[in-house]
């Protein structure tokens, strides 16, 4: 039985605080600033033959974009508990795992699509690598098929 949910966008309680944030931001000091770029420029002169004023309404409406983009996200957002004991390797939970074939130890968590970040180790739950991990238990090997072929990975312990 998985631990993600199917109806939804999973998501950590983390996330959905990091989200909540963003959002906010853009709606205030992100909609203020492009309204004083809006203003500055219409101070300018003849509108249609100012490119900082037109400049202006595009990033306007990029934010916006943006803004419609995460009130969706936050929408269907589902948070999804992270077990906090169990021998599995589960949503919201860190674990070490060892890819056996270049003997790297890397140290993933396993989030939602919108929360992912490889650099950081924060594994889309929605990922071949992270599907194949999710709900196995520790010292469980499984074999990913990848683009540069299939790579056995073990996961050696939760954090």
């Amino acid at each position: 039985m998985s631990s993600v949910p199917h109806d939804g966008e999973p998501i950590t309680a983390e996330g959905l605080e990091a989200l909540k944030r963003e959002l906010r931001e853009l709606q205030t000091a992100g909609r203020r600033e492009i309204a004083r770029r809006i203003l500055v420029a219409r101070g300018h002169g003849d509108l249609k033959e100012n490119a900082e004023y037109h400049a202006a309404k595009e990033d306007q409406a990029h934010l916006e974009t943006r803004i419609k983009r995460l009130q969706a996200r936050l929408r269907n957002a589902v948070v999804t508990a992270t077990p906090a004991d169990g021998d599995t390797f589960a949503f919201g939970r860190t674990a070490e795992v060892l890819d056996e074939g270049s003997g790297t130890l890397n140290t993933w968590t396993i989030v939602g699509p919108g929360e992912a970040d490889i650099s950081r180790g924060r594994l889309s739950a929605q990922s071949p690598v992270a599907q194949a991990l999710l709900d196995q238990p520790v010292g469980t090997v499984v074999e990913v098929p990848t683009p540069r072929g299939p790579r056995r990975l073990r996961i050696q312990r939760l954090v």
